[in-house]
């Protein structure tokens, strides 16, 4: 049987996305996410000035994927009713919650550390932003998956290793630019974390999506997501390397940042491209009535 539909039509129809509001807004909210963990860890260790800067390049990261997501919407209004309900099962609606608390969370943290008052309370802030920066950095691949778009529903199981991979490289990357030699070790070590991590699940995802995977190789999305994993592997090289290094620091901060956000971009191609390409839709759904039916 053809692995077509009729006329060779789209059987999904691709999201309604613009390109630059939501690949712009994963990369951004990843970055705030991973800067609030290594904030809150500099924090804890006593490295002042990685902690403020990497609060302030969550504040501002965060600020631009909101802009993004509320211009992608049409208007705020639309982001603010998401909180009137808290409703588990949708993935947009826990993400609206976990910004509006962690917005705020981190808004404070910054306005201590800049202005100088209550220590104390913004110290607490800064450890509750780092708390929910994981969530940050992963909640936005479920909100990928969850839809029928065949790249990203297929690779459910790795996109959030991905997402939080590819968040961490880019926390880092920033931080290996902004901080003191003498304060960066933690982010070369997340760096290094990061993008093996990310690299990791990539590959295992690629294998797992059979004939899917195939969107992520191809045309424009390919293209990215190649000069994506050699920007990663090159940061992350540069990265062990940056301990004594101010060149190899900021070399490889650039790497990874602009690393994590050509994987952003690329998944966001590979998956619209996927979409329009009725053989992406057919395929596993005949793979998965051949395997119920073995069962």
């Amino acid at each position: 049987m053809s692995e077509v539909s009729y006329y060779g039509k789209p059987i999904i129809n691709p999201p309604v996305w613009e390109e630059r509001d939501i690949a712009g807004y994963l990369f951004a909210g990843g970055l705030a996410g991973a800067s609030s963990i290594l904030a809150a860890g500099a924090e804890l260790t006593g490295r002042p000035r990685m902690a403020r800067r990497s609060k302030l390049c969550a504040a501002a990261a965060l600020a631009a994927s909101l802009v993004a997501l509320v211009h992608d919407l049409g208007r705020p209004s639309r982001f603010l009713n998401m909180l009137r309900v808290f409703k588990p099962t949708s993935p947009m609606n826990v993400g609206s919650w976990l910004l509006g608390i962690y917005g705020p969370l981190n808004g404070a943290a910054v306005a201590s550390d800049v202005l100088g008052v209550a220590p104390g309370a913004g110290r607490v802030a800064t450890v509750g932003a780092g708390a929910l920066g994981a969530g940050v950095a992963a909640y936005t691949s479920a909100l990928i998956a969850n839809t029928a778009v065949p790249a990203w529903h297929e690779g459910h199981r790795e996109l959030p290793f991905v997402f939080v991979g590819s968040a961490a490289s880019a926390g880092a990357g920033f931080a290996l630019i902004a901080a003191p030699r003498a304060e960066r070790g933690p982010a070369r070590r997340m760096a290094i974390a990061g993008a093996a991590g990310e690299l990791v699940a990539e590959l295992l995802m690629e294998r797992r999506l059979g004939m899917v995977a195939e969107a992520l190789h191809e045309g424009e999305a390919g293209r990215r997501l190649k000069a994506a994993k050699a920007l990663t592997a090159a940061g992350a090289v540069a990265a062990a390397l940056s301990s004594r290094s101010r060149l190899a620091a900021g070399i490889g901060g650039a790497a990874l940042l602009a690393g994590s956000a050509l994987t952003r971009f690329g998944l966001f191609k590979a998956g619209m491209a996927s979409a329009r390409d009725p053989k992406y839709t057919v395929a596993p759904q005949r793979e998965r009535l051949r395997a119920d039916r073995g069962g």
